[in-house]
């Protein structure tokens, strides 16, 4: 698929609605994408790409999150107009599985079977939970309690 370019403004949602910096997609753009609303993406701006997916505006578009290190990575501030391109990650799940997670898939059937009827998103909050874990056991634990075994 061709890369996606657009432009627009880094805004800041209200405090009610997540407070993010964020820049709006348009929903034209967004329904040209294979999967639409749920297509990962890698975005570049500034010549900087990160993973990334769509969340909904509220009004029919959808809008992209700039955390503060993206924005450090990206150079680039609230208010500002930038340049963005948009690619479909060829990783479906827009992020990596760490080896903890392989391994103990790889050696606990039942676990895999969970692990596999989970929907993407879950999927992605279970590795960014152990992202953050640096202790292998409390890893296998995490995993554990994540898919209930």
């Amino acid at each position: 698929m061709k890369k996606i370019k657009g432009n627009g403004t880094v805004e800041l949602l209200p405090k009610r609605k997540g407070g993010y910096h964020y820049i709006a997609i348009d929903k034209v753009v967004v329904n040209q994408l294979p999967k639409q609303k749920k297509t990962r993406l890698l975005c570049t701006i500034n010549n900087a790409s990160f993973p990334c997916g769509f969340n909904p505006l509220g009004n029919g578009d959808y809008y992209i999150i700039l955390g503060a290190e993206k924005r450090k990575q990206c150079g680039i501030q609230l208010g500002e107009t930038i340049a963005y391109e948009l690619a479909v990650n060829p990783n479906l799940l827009g992020v990596a599985e760490p080896e903890i997670l392989c391994e103990f898939l790889a050696q606990d059937p039942l676990a895999n079977a969970k692990y596999k009827q989970l929907t993407d998103g879950k999927k992605r909050s279970l590795i960014f939970a152990l992202m953050r874990v640096k202790d292998i056991d409390r890893s296998a634990q995490k995993i554990r309690t994540f898919l209930e075994i």
